[in-house]
């Protein structure tokens, strides 16, 4: 069974700590990320995320960041797979909204 409670990092250093995780799949926890486009220093932001519970451990999730240093949000969907080593690995997809200034530059305020 995957289990997505603790510490994880992925390719460009970012980690993400899930502190606690529900009988029902709901998390919370902590993003620390390694790399944003704003001039602010980096700050730790919370998450909170649901995982579908599968019986074969390789549950789907997904979860919101909230940005504490830019007036950004991002969502994430990904895949647990429980590896013939014993290691977890998780696979994610992005979204990053940031806010902008008014409705017609709506268009280049989603990654």
């Amino acid at each position: 069974q995957c289990n997505l409670l603790g510490w994880w990092e992925n390719d460009l250093g970012s980690k993400m700590h899930v502190t606690s995780v529900d009988g029902n799949g709901n998390f919370s926890g902590v993003y620390h990320t390694a790399v944003s486009s704003t001039q602010k220093p980096i700050e730790p932001s919370p998450l909170v995320g649901s995982q579908h519970l599968d019986k074969d451990g390789q549950c789907t999730f997904g979860f919101v960041v909230n940005w504490k240093f830019s007036d950004s949000t991002a969502v994430f969907v990904g895949q647990c797979f429980d590896q013939d080593s014993g290691q977890d690995v998780l696979q994610t997809s992005w979204l990053l909204r940031e806010k902008v200034d008014s409705l017609p530059n709506d268009w280049k305020a989603t990654r």
